[in-house]
């Protein structure tokens, strides 16, 4: 079951919560912001939903352009980034990412549900640092997120 949100969605389909989205502790707690890319509604609120019921502080972009206006505020501890993206595919928005300076530090988690032979090395040269298939159960996403940030 998916709860309401309390995001506000911006221009570009960027959804912001309406709360702090720093890494800084929070009351002798971090809560760590997520950056999920997907330009699919239903994947960006199920990634919402088990996230959150996880701890993490969820920011969402539906394609490169949301992306870019997002990092601009927003510095998140890791990225999970659809392959099939509008306009700029998942591959090429992450290799840009990576050769940021600002953004290079960023882990970038590949979900995608047309996994071919051959796309984790391309991942790894992409600048991925994960690889996953689709549809990914939701005890394991919230465990590859934490091997990738610590926690």
């Amino acid at each position: 079951m998916l709860r309401a949100s309390n995001s506000s969605s911006g221009k570009n389909g960027n959804h912001l919560p309406n709360q702090s989205i720093n890494n800084r502790p929070n009351k002798g707690k971090q809560k760590l912001t997520i950056l999920v890319v997907d330009d699919d509604e239903t994947n960006l609120a199920l990634a919402r939903a088990l996230l959150e019921a996880d701890g993490f502080i969820v920011v969402t972009a539906v394609d490169a352009i949301s992306t870019f206006d997002v990092l601009k505020d927003v510095d998140p501890a890791l990225i999970l980034m659809d392959i099939q993206l509008p306009g700029m595919d998942g591959w090429e928005l992450t290799r840009r990412l990576k050769r940021n300076v600002a953004t290079s530090h960023i882990p970038i988690i590949a979900l995608t549900a047309y996994g071919k032979h051959g796309d984790a090395e391309r991942a790894r040269e992409a600048g991925f640092s994960e690889f996953v298939a689709k549809p990914v159960s939701t005890r394991e996403l919230p465990a590859i997120i934490r091997k990738h940030v610590g926690g």
